[in-house]
């Protein structure tokens, strides 16, 4: 039954030569080009370099894309929540109408719809609760914009440490881990 498929899915020249007949399709494996005498392809080597390297330049392109994108990602993640030491000296908690801690203050910039907010107030809260010392106050974005810009709050939540005389000694951008909070509060109470 195959020999038949075969004989009649090809046409037989006068030459000899067989080819497919109309309306079949030859596999992708077979080449698309006139053949010497050996199976090279006649008219260069264009395809066969293609074949060997067996991947297209847009998959190269896609594939760089993608690596550098993930390592963006991964850098700007391993940012955020981390403690860094700033400066400032501003009386923020007099503008704010807020009192400060006896030893420390962990100043939380906050909006409405911000959903690590809320575990950063957990994080802050516990740690003031435990500290003595230390308050926690949390403040909305939006109803201080004046004070947002001054102190270059980009995102909430935006965590800022003060000491006892309301200086900034650190600021973190983004969820803080408790240890961080308390290694930048260790250093504050110095």
């Amino acid at each position: 039954m195959r020999a038949d498929r075969a004989a009649r899915a090809t046409y037989r020249f006068p030459s000899g030569v067989r080819r497919p007949a109309s309306g079949v399709r030859r596999p992708a494996s077979a080449g698309g080009g006139r053949r010497e005498a050996g199976g090279r392809e006649a008219g260069g080597e264009g395809g066969k370099a293609e074949r060997e390297l067996g991947v297209r330049p847009y998959v190269l392109v896609l594939i760089a894309v993608l690596v550098a994108t993930t390592l963006v990602g991964l850098l700007w993640r391993s940012q955020q929540g981390r403690v860094r030491p700033a400066t400032g000296d501003v009386d923020l908690l007099a503008e704010l109408g807020e009192q400060p801690g006896e030893r420390a203050t962990l100043l939380q910039f906050s909006s409405a719809f911000c959903a690590p907010c809320r575990a950063t107030r957990r994080v802050l809260g516990d740690i003031a609760a435990v500290t003595p010392g230390v308050r926690h106050v949390e403040v909305d974005a939006e109803q201080h914009l004046g004070l947002v810009r001054r102190l270059n709050v980009l995102k909430t939540p935006t965590t800022l440490v003060l000491d006892a005389n309301q200086s900034i000694t650190d600021r973190a951008a983004g969820l803080p881990r408790k240890e961080h909070v308390l290694a930048a509060l260790d250093r504050a109470v110095r």
